[in-house]
């Protein structure tokens, strides 16, 4: 195990970076300077989207399936707020558990077949995962990395555009291969660039075994 020192680890976690923002939601924050608090919008979006999803989202058709990511981009106003608030921590899952719903009910009312809805499902949760993990253990993953992803909006807009175009299967199965590969790719790259100590530049105690405070 790599040995990292108590000043270059940050396990410190900005709640921005985790709302895995992309362009669209990225740039409407920038235009508002951090100047609207994220709870309120974040929540009314998500609440149309639960909404649409409730009246049956499989039912929109057209322009109309832009009407959820559109809803939830009232998020991305605040996308450049400090996040300090106390309910702040709050946004992250929001916003997660908002893009699944979307993508599952979507999926499931279009008859999109099951393994495409899933796979896109549970490749998006692990980008998700590795992002959460390896900012508390102090790597961020790649700036992008994250952009490559698209973010939650352009992952949503993505699959309305398919929906409208008639793709909509077509749709789940190339975001969902395009995102397998940028995370086999991903991290298979932050493996081999990851500094391994050598086994001689390991301190070792009298009884010649590895220093635990090392390992």
């Amino acid at each position: 195990m790599v040995a990292i020192s108590p000043e270059s680890r940050d396990t410190r976690v900005d709640v921005r970076f985790l709302r895995d923002d992309g362009y669209f939601s990225d740039g409407f924050g920038r235009i508002v300077a951090g100047a609207v608090p994220p709870l309120l919008p974040t929540l009314v979006g998500a609440l149309v989207v639960a909404t649409l999803v409730v009246a049956g989202l499989g039912q929109l058709s057209g322009i109309t399936l832009f009407a959820p990511a559109v809803a939830l981009l009232l998020s991305g106003a605040a996308s450049g707020h400090p996040h300090d608030g106390r309910f702040d921590w709050m946004i992250p899952p929001v916003l997660r558990g908002t893009e699944y719903l979307y993508l599952l009910a979507l999926g499931h009312g279009s008859d999109v077949p099951a393994p495409l809805v899933f796979v896109l499902l549970a490749v998006v949760a692990l980008h998700h995962c590795d992002a959460v993990r390896r900012t508390r253990c102090g790597v961020r993953p790649p700036v992008w990395t994250m952009r490559a992803r698209l973010g939650w909006d352009g992952r949503m807009l993505l699959i309305a555009l398919g929906g409208v175009l008639g793709w909509l299967p077509f749709a789940y199965g190339a975001l969902a291969g395009y995102l397998v590969v940028l995370l086999v790719w991903e991290t298979w790259t932050s493996w081999l660039a990851t500094p391994i100590t050598a086994v001689a530049d390991v301190p070792r105690n009298e009884q010649g075994g590895v220093d635990a405070s090392t390992t």
